[in-house]
């Protein structure tokens, strides 16, 4: 299988920027593996609040991630802030998939990882797949992007 190409800054339609933190790196110096999943994760909800698309508290549906993946191409390290790319790859009835790129702040053009990572909106008592709000179809369509 042919290794996938680093994404550049371009793929992607908005950024957050997140600080690392001394713990973030492992005994090889540099990000362990899943704090990468860490700034996914805080990348994807914080803009989900943002967007005011979930109420982690009192909403009637909340996002369940169901699938994650990472591709890793260069090495991160604490002391350095992360630019997290985000777009939207894939809208279903129910579900989304996000492509999350992560960059080395202000310096790096290419991602030093691709994320994978789809959410499922889901009733908050039952656990059960709720159909996206057109509020949310249209909000999310804005991070769909050519690439």
């Amino acid at each position: 299988m042919a290794r996938p190409s680093p994404p550049s800054r371009s793929a992607y339609p908005v950024f957050s920027r997140l600080a690392t933190r001394w713990d973030d790196n492992d005994i090889y110096g540099h990000l362990n593996n899943t704090v990468h999943y860490k700034l996914f994760d805080t990348a994807v909800n914080g803009w989900l609040l943002d967007a005011g698309l979930l109420d982690p508290l009192a909403g009637d549906t909340i996002f369940l991630v169901v699938e994650t993946g990472c591709s890793y191409f260069s090495e991160l390290t604490y002391p350095q802030a992360v630019d997290v790319g985000m777009r939207v790859a894939r809208l279903g009835s129910t579900s989304v998939q996000y492509d999350i790129g992560l960059f080395a702040a202000d310096t790096q053009t290419v991602a030093a990882a691709q994320g994978r990572f789809v959410h499922v909106n889901v009733d908050r008592v039952t656990r059960m797949p709720a159909p996206l709000s057109d509020t949310a179809r249209v909000t999310f369509e804005t991070l769909i992007q050519d690439t």
